[in-house]
Order: structure tokens, then C-alpha cells, then sequence
């Protein structure tokens, strides 16, 4: 029987080592969540109890005190990135222990991001992926559109990877097909500074382009970044590289060679995420490319706009998964010949999200 005691008292105190190590949050109506805080992101946390494989989502604003025992990447309104571990100390205080330097105190709302830096490399990736397709009976015309995202943080950068497609097809017309992807990197500055390198890819029949290249740099800074919303800009320079489907004439025999087109472009964008909507997550990006220097085939006074608006639908009891719709709209205000000066394209599609 003393062995019985002895062994049922191993295992508890075990288990209050193990319960001891898990972050706790308590929330405003008085629940107790205990678990592995993972991150918090615009305004939602996620955390994994131990009892169950899913991973809690909880709004951060309805949380009344946290204790965390791992080491997080902490980003503030003001720009500043902080590793250590934090802990509520009065109502809507934080303090961090800041591992890095001197400790501080700030408002609960003043916490912008949260990311474990103690969990390897997947705990700063971040992935979404949809689809949508549609079908229309009358001319038999299939569309089919894809999304995909890849997002790493580190301590000081941030990089970023995506791939969209849209293909369409339809008795007795062209395949009509947009495709455009790029590759990201941010390096993070004081004060909500940041200086990005961005290599973006665009091929697009409508405006009779093979094939466009666009490598920018540039220096961004958040205007705005709170626990509702972030609002980016950022000014820099492009160098463009263009090719372009050929122009055939009535007997679809090659009538004309499109030149090539290579220029230096200035680079003005902006980005907008409003995410304190509900269950709803708003995204527009809008970059203005103004043409500075061109080689003979590209007009003078050339302006290139793109923009995008996402709209995602990311319900609680979804989980990962989501629904989105987008509208994408490209312009040229000097295309070549065979090229439209508009092309736009609305989307919706269902997807998961990590």
C-alpha cells in the first residue's frame, strides 16, 4: 500500500511540473486556459492545451491575465522587437522580461505580435493555401483559380513566397490564363522602418505578356499598427524586364515580333489590413510604377498601376479554414499593340490556413 502512495504521489507531482511549465491565460469571463501559447496575430491567440490536438483561438482583447514560461518575439505599436517572456502585472499591463536588455512594463494594447522562438523552425512559418472553380453550362467555360502564401519570421527579417494562377477555358476561344508569383524579403529597422527586396513575376494574356520581371527595392514604413488594423507604404525603385506573345494575322501566321521591353521604374505601394471586422479580414494593396528610364521599345510617359483586394472569411468554428474572394486589376496606360491598356479578374475560392 506505501508503494501504491509513494508511486500515486510520483505521478502527481510530475504532472504539476508539467502543468507548472504551461502558459496560462485567463480570460474576462473567468475561464482558465492552460496550455502552450504559440502566437498572437492580428489580435488572435492561439493556444494548444494539453488535453486536446487542437489548437484554441482566442481574441486578445478578451484576455484578463497571461503567464507565459517560453522565450516569444514581441513586436509594440512603436516598432520595437523584443525577445523573452512576458506576464500580466495589473489590469491591461504587461510585463517583459526582456532578455536583451533593460525589462519593461506597456499597455496590453500596445502588443501588436506575439511568435515562440522556442519551438524550431515551423513556429515561424506561416502558410495558406485555396482554390475555386467555376463552370457555366452555356459555353462550357472552366475557370479554375489557386492561391498560395508562405510567410517566414525571423528575430529581425521577414521573408515571403506566392503563387497565383487563374486558368480559363471555353468552346472556340483562347485559353485565357493570368499567372503572377514573387519572392519577399524584409529586413526590419528601428522605428518601424523596413527595407525590402521584392522579385515579381506576371504573365498575362489579356495584355499579350509573355513574361514580366520586376526586381524592386525599397524602404517601407508602418503608419499604422495596432491590434485592429496595419497600414503599410513603402517608395523605391524597379528595373522591369518584359516579353510578349507574338501578333498573328488573319491565317494565325506570324505577321509581327513584339520587342522586347526593359526599363527603370520608380515604385510607390501602400498596404491596408483591416482585421477587427468580425470574422471577416480585409486586404488591399495598391503599387504605382511611374517610368523613369527606358530603352527604345518602351514609350515615354509609360504608367503601370496593380491592384489587389482580398476579403477572407475566417469563422471560429472553420478552425483553419477559411473563404475568400478577391479582385485583382492590372493596368498599362501605354501597352504594345495587341495588348489591353485593363485587365481585372474577381476570384473566390475555399482554403486552409497554418
Amino acid at each position: 500500500m506505501n508503494k501504491f502512495y509513494v508511486l500515486l504521489f510520483l505521478c502527481f507531482g510530475i504532472q504539476c511540473m508539467t502543468f507548472g511549465q504551461n502558459d496560462i491565460l485567463k480570460l474576462k469571463n473567468n475561464d482558465i486556459i492552460v496550455g502552450d501559447l504559440k502566437n498572437m496575430d492580428r489580435g488572435i491567440v492561439t493556444i494548444e492545451p494539453p488535453y486536446s490536438d487542437v489548437d484554441f483561438k482566442i481574441k486578445w482583447e478578451e484576455i484578463l491575465e497571461v503567464t507565459t514560461f517560453q522565450r516569444y518575439l514581441i513586436t509594440l505599436t512603436n516598432g520595437s522587437r523584443i525577445n523573452g517572456s512576458f506576464k500580466s502585472e495589473a489590469p491591461g499591463k504587461i510585463f517583459i522580461d526582456n532578455e536583451e536588455g533593460e525589462d519593461l512594463t506597456v499597455n496590453q494594447d500596445d502588443i501588436v505580435n506575439i511568435n515562440s522562438v522556442d519551438r524550431g523552425f515551423l513556429s515561424r512559418l506561416s502558410a495558406n493555401i485555396d482554390f475555386g472553380f467555376s463552370l457555366t453550362k452555356a459555353n462550357n467555360q472552366r475557370q479554375l483559380n489557386s492561391n498560395l502564401r508562405i510567410d517566414y519570421l525571423a528575430d529581425r527579417w521577414s521573408t515571403n513566397l506566392y503563387y497565383n494562377t487563374l486558368v480559363t477555358n471555353q468552346d472556340d476561344v483562347d485559353r485565357i490564363r493570368r499567372i503572377d508569383g514573387g519572392l519577399g524579403y524584409r529586413y526590419f529597422l528601428p522605428k518601424d522602418w523596413n527595407l525590402g527586396v521584392d522579385l515579381t513575376f506576371l504573365s498575362n494574356t489579356e495584355q499579350s505578356l509573355d513574361l514580366r520581371t520586376s526586381a524592386k527595392l525599397g524602404l517601407g514604413k508602418f503608419v499604422k499598427r495596432s491590434n485592429a488594423l496595419y497600414w503599410l507604404i513603402a517608395v523605391g525603385a524597379a528595373y522591369t524586364s518584359e516579353t510578349h506573345s507574338s501578333v498573328l494575322n488573319s491565317n494565325n501566321d506570324l505577321s509581327s515580333q513584339i520587342p522586347d521591353r526593359n526599363s527603370m521604374e520608380g515604385y510607390l505601394g501602400t498596404s491596408l489590413n483591416l482585421y477587427d471586422i468580425g470574422d471577416i479580414n480585409l486586404i488591399a494593396n495598391l503599387n504605382l510604377y511611374p517610368t523613369i528610364i527606358a530603352d527604345d521599345s518602351v514609350e515615354s510617359g509609360r504608367f503601370r498601376t496593380d491592384f489587389r483586394f482580398d476579403a477572407k472569411y475566417d469563422d471560429f468554428v472553420l478552425k483553419d479554414f477559411y473563404i475568400r474572394a478577391g479582385f485583382t486589376l492590372n493596368y498599362d496606360n501605354k501597352p504594345v499593340e495587341a495588348g489591353k491598356e485593363v485587365d481585372y479578374i474577381f476570384t473566390t475560392g475555399f482554403g486552409w490556413s497554418w
